[in-house]
């Protein structure tokens, strides 16, 4: 079943360039991910895809900050499953903050699919593999695509009122 609280949202993405960040942390579910981050960019138009593999999470942010000048918006995946220390809680907090300060310094949309998750099978039922209610892959391009429109729409019409 899919959550009846996820928008519908149709982005155009023709002519953008856009980077893929991804872990490689919990290959089968970062697949699915990855998969469908790319499917959603094919369907919106987006045919400047660089894809950049980091070991974990933690390190989504440094990439994503590296390579926000040549991009017109990012998406960062990863996973973490919580385990018997407080490492989840760490890296969860680095990377949201890390990704969020990358967002806000650079001025860049970053797409947010990072899963965490207490248990693999709630990951698995988020990658967008078959028989997964979601595709948190797709949804963070659909985020960071219509952010990237709604801001540039925003910033035209103050261009065009002077």
């Amino acid at each position: 079943m899919v959550n009846p609280g996820i928008p519908i949202l149709s982005p155009e993405g023709a002519g953008r360039r856009i980077a893929i960040v991804a872990s490689q942390w919990h290959t089968t579910i970062m697949d699915g991910l990855i998969n469908g981050a790319q499917q959603s960019l094919a369907r919106a138009g987006v045919d400047d895809v660089t894809l950049v593999r980091v070991p974990g999470s933690f390190e989504l942010p440094v990439a994503c900050a590296r390579l926000a000048d040549h991009f017109d918006a990012l998406v960062a995946l990863g996973v973490v499953i919580r385990g018997d220390t407080p490492h989840f809680d760490y890296v969860c907090q680095a990377a949201t903050h890390g990704l969020t300060q990358v967002a806000i310094n650079t001025g860049k949309p970053v797409g947010f699919g990072v899963l965490t998750c207490d248990d693999e099978a709630q990951a698995l039922d988020r990658a967008g593999l078959e028989g997964s209610s979601e595709d948190k892959g797709a949804q963070a391009v659909e985020a960071v695509l219509m952010t990237l429109s709604a801001v540039e729409r925003a910033l035209a019409g103050l261009t065009d009122a002077r």
